[in-house]
């Protein structure tokens, strides 16, 4: 629970909801960056499919990071495909594509999470909780890295 008694039910409440699309959002992309593994090709493959595997492994272990503070909040945690997939909104893609492709699809999911990652670490800030705001500067930085490996593989 968060150390202040200030922090409204409404405030844990916001921050919940924000935690969980955070949640959403990172099984989503997981989901994905899991299919690029899957299907990528080409000169690239060796090291995309490494890259792919090592993001989507370290989602699955941040899913269940980030699932675990919302419950701590004492919320639940969103899950189930289809109510994970309605709540990310995260655009879908199909294989094949070039590896240009996944890893551009990839780019704008990394930057969907990292977007609503800032707003839970925002309204975590408000309400006066640390540590869930220091969970969120920990996932914003690890998409961020991500963003730069991907962004140079396109240079």
């Amino acid at each position: 629970m968060m150390k202040t008694k200030s922090a409204s039910a409404h405030g844990v409440t916001k921050l919940s909801e924000s935690l969980n699309q955070v949640l959403a959002d990172t099984y989503a992309l997981m989901s994905l960056t899991h299919l690029a593994h899957w299907n990528v090709e080409g000169q690239g493959f060796f090291a995309l499919h490494t890259a792919f595997q090592t993001q989507y492994e370290e989602m699955f272990t941040a899913g269940d990071e980030i699932a675990e503070r919302i419950r701590a909040l004492g919320a639940y945690a969103i899950g189930g495909l289809t109510a994970l997939a309605a709540k990310a909104k995260m655009k879908e893609f199909s294989s094949p594509l070039t590896q240009e492709g996944y890893v551009k699809a990839l780019i704008a999911g990394h930057e969907k999470v990292v977007a609503d990652a800032a707003k839970a670490r925002d309204i975590a800030g408000q309400v006066n909780d640390p540590e869930s705001e220091d969970l969120m500067i920990q996932r914003i930085t690890t998409h961020e890295k991500a963003l730069w490996m991907l962004r140079s593989f396109l240079k």
